[in-house]
């Protein structure tokens, strides 16, 4: 039974991201946005509530190795194992503002995360709003310093009502089939005797980030590989300053060791990303090393 819930919810997550990308691209060309804004805030948003449900929950029921390990492995596999994929199908190119703003700005808070759970080992309420003041900065700068450009275009737009339909129903069957992943693999683990630690660092995180790798993926076999690579990035900077920063200004928490290396892990490959970003593409000679890193990480995990 779980086998089949497992494979229907890998198929709610392929076809639900398959409306929403086609929905969030035309709102985009619509509005006279560019894509990668969309992929910054709408999908990023959308696809990172699955992390933001399962941290909040675990924080509420005093289980903080579930919150902090969720983010640190989602953003890990976002990079890593999200933007190489994409890479490895088709080269993503990076425009101006994921690689003057966005990516760097992931570098930031990255490092931020890092120094105060390294000094500290705790995330308190007041880091915690701080990281929510955060991101409300940086969504109010991503929609004041956006450059809207109307242009005429021969392409047929799917019709406002269309939009909406497919952006809300392709973020509940992104949600649903993350949600069914999690569960049916979960179940399937345990009946593998598999810890509940080694479910929430392994399971969890690649689950809940599910919405995001097949999202992008999907943009990026659409051509729409700025909407991929700013889903990927914005999401990792959402589940930083929203979902850590809700979790701890709900319920504070201890952060072990091991938590503190997997950040540490984080900050580099953010690093990585910026400074394969900088000539403007991320080839697919760089997707396979990022894929392979991933591999590597995955086995340190099961080791320690």
């Amino acid at each position: 039974m779980e086998v089949v819930g497992l494979l229907f919810g890998f198929i709610c997550l392929i076809k639900g991201a398959d409306f929403f990308v086609d929905g969030a691209s035309s709102l985009a060309k619509k509005l006279g946005v560019p894509a990668v804004l969309v992929g910054l805030t709408i999908a990023a948003i959308g696809t990172s509530l699955p992390e933001a449900s399962v941290s909040v929950i675990s924080a509420l029921h005093q289980n903080p190795e579930i919150a902090i390990s969720n983010v640190l492995g989602s953003n890990l596999f976002n990079t890593l194992m999200v933007i190489g994929c994409c890479a490895i199908i088709y080269p993503i190119h990076v425009g101006p503002e994921l690689k003057k703003r966005d990516i760097p700005f992931n570098v930031i808070v990255s490092a931020i995360l890092f120094l105060v759970i390294a000094f500290t080992h705790r995330l308190d309420r007041l880091v915690g709003i701080g990281l929510l003041i955060g991101l409300v900065g940086y969504l109010v700068y991503l929609c004041t310093h956006t450059k809207i450009e109307k242009e005429a275009s021969s392409e047929k737009l799917l019709p406002t009502g269309k939009i909406v339909l497919f952006i809300l129903g392709g973020l509940v069957a992104i949600i649903a089939g993350g949600q069914l992943v999690v569960n049916n693999a979960s179940a399937i683990a345990t009946a593998l005797g598999w810890s509940q630690t080694l479910i929430g660092v392994t399971i969890v995180a690649i689950g809940t980030s599910l919405p995001e790798l097949v999202t992008s993926l999907v943009a990026c076999r659409k051509g729409e590989s700025g909407l991929g690579l700013g889903n990927a990035v914005g999401s990792n900077i959402f589940n930083i300053l929203f979902i850590l920063g809700a979790s701890s200004a709900i319920a504070p928490y201890t952060i072990n060791m091991q938590s503190v290396i997997d950040c540490l892990l984080v900050l580099v490959v953010a690093i990585l990303l910026w400074a394969l970003s900088r000539n403007g593409t991320i080839t697919k000679k760089e997707g396979i090393v990022f894929v392979l890193l991933y591999g590597i990480y995955s086995f340190y995990v099961f080791w320690r």
